[in-house]
């Protein structure tokens, strides 16, 4: 039975693809699959109740010649977040910062040049603190893929692992 003095809200799920973004406000929610080396980065203004996710899969556009999808890097990737979640309502003084995912998927390689996810994790770090953003949880490295989840209406953040239940950030 629906109260009549109480409007049903709708929660729609945004999925956010490698090298994506998406920025919302509650009570909707953004969903991120297959973090492996990747990062999952959520900028949530918990005032405002809006926030985003960006996907990134390299720490720095500057090595690259081909960077025209800002969204594949850390550099470029967090900066078009901020400016599009400030875009919604959120107040850059007010803003955190939760990430996930940095995985060492291929066991046995301890090169620095091979563990994209560590670079990633490490870059992430810091164009936040570039930025300002206080990083305050973090699910990242190890060997496992991630899933990244922001629910705007309650304002939470949450992490899965393979064979594990959700978690929250």
């Amino acid at each position: 039975m629906i109260n009549a003095g109480l409007k049903s809200q709708y929660i729609e799920e945004f999925k956010v693809g490698i090298a994506d973004w998406k920025v919302t406000a509650a009570p909707h929610h953004i969903i991120t699959l297959g973090l492996g080396s990747c990062v999952g980065i959520v900028l949530l203004d918990i005032k405002a109740r809006v926030g985003g996710m960006v996907h990134i899969m390299l720490p720095d556009s500057n090595q690259f010649r081909n960077a025209n999808n800002p969204a594949k890097f850390a550099d470029t990737g967090i900066a078009l977040l901020l400016k599009e979640t400030m875009k919604i309502g959120a107040r850059k003084g007010s803003i955190i910062a939760k990430i996930a995912g940095g995985a060492q998927m291929f066991k046995g390689y301890n090169s620095s040049l091979l563990n994209i996810g560590e670079r990633n994790v490490n870059k992430t770090r810091e164009v936040l603190e570039g930025f300002g953003i206080p990083l305050v949880s973090e699910d990242t490295g190890g060997h496992v893929g991630r899933t990244l989840i922001l629910q705007n209406d309650t304002q939470k953040v949450f992490v899965r692992t393979i064979g594990n239940m959700l978690k929250e950030l």
